[in-house]
């Protein structure tokens, strides 16, 4: 059955995603998919489909005669990972740039910047802002991969975001000047892209993921358990709960 463009295991799939993503389902985690199904309302059949779809997008481990996993990412491997998607959304704002984005495309980063900038208005991280946050943090790099008109880029990008700690939903809530550096980049980002500079769009970008990516490693690295804690709350804060799928 197919409901608004979805069949039930591409929206089960989907929900899974965010349940990994947001850390209700943990690294190393075995899958239990009769309580998976009561949870979601499914019977086995879609539900399976939906986990071999994530096997093969890498976030789930399957081991015969034993099931699914959580796929656990070392942090070498999330390192790496940062890299990639640093050079993929560097390469985005060079075409975008090329291509010349649209006044449109422009319009609405300049918004999303703006938003930001009143959610820091206060000098202070409130936690209820976070999922405004993150979803203003989401739709400003989406909008920059779309400008760029490459669906190969896309997905390859959206791959890196299969590796949890990577996604684009997790924000590290807890430090005003980090964050407000970060912000700072989103500014200058949309800046360069309005006067066409390409590589000054894209050495930012490289530099704006990259710290995300190194800031992070840093606290793995320091405090595996705390980082990982903090990353669940945070990339579950605002989470909706998983919805019973229509049959």
């Amino acid at each position: 059955m197919i409901v608004n463009g979805q069949t039930v295991a591409d929206g089960a799939a989907t929900t899974l995603r965010e349940m990994i993503l947001a850390g209700q389902l943990r690294p190393g985690e075995r899958v239990h998919q009769d309580q998976l199904a009561e949870l979601l309302g499914l019977s086995r059949t879609p539900l399976r489909t939906a986990l071999a779809t994530l096997a093969t997008d890498g976030l789930l481990d399957y081991e015969a005669n034993r099931g699914y996993r959580v796929r656990s990412f070392s942090v070498d491997t999330i390192r790496s990972v940062f890299e990639i998607r640093s050079v993929l959304e560097a390469q985005a704002c060079r075409i975008a740039a090329r291509l010349g984005c649209s006044e449109a495309v422009l319009a609405r980063l300049d918004a999303l910047v703006a938003s930001g900038d009143e959610i820091l208005a206060s000098g202070t991280l409130d936690p209820a802002a976070l999922p405004q946050w993150r979803r203003m943090n989401v739709e400003f790099h989406e909008t920059i991969i779309r400008a760029a008109n490459n669906p190969l880029l896309g997905e390859f990008v959206a791959r890196t975001h299969n590796v949890p700690m990577v996604s684009d939903r997790v924000i590290l809530w807890d430090d005003y000047d980090i964050i407000h550096r970060s912000h700072d980049d989103h500014h200058r980002i949309a800046r360069a892209l309005r006067s066409s500079e390409g590589e000054r769009a894209a050495a930012i970008m490289s530099e704006h993921v990259s710290f995300a990516g190194d800031l992070l490693v840093e606290r793995l690295r320091n405090d595996p358990e705390a980082a990982l804690q903090q990353l669940i709350a945070t990339a579950g804060s605002g989470s909706k709960k998983p919805k019973k799928a229509e049959k």
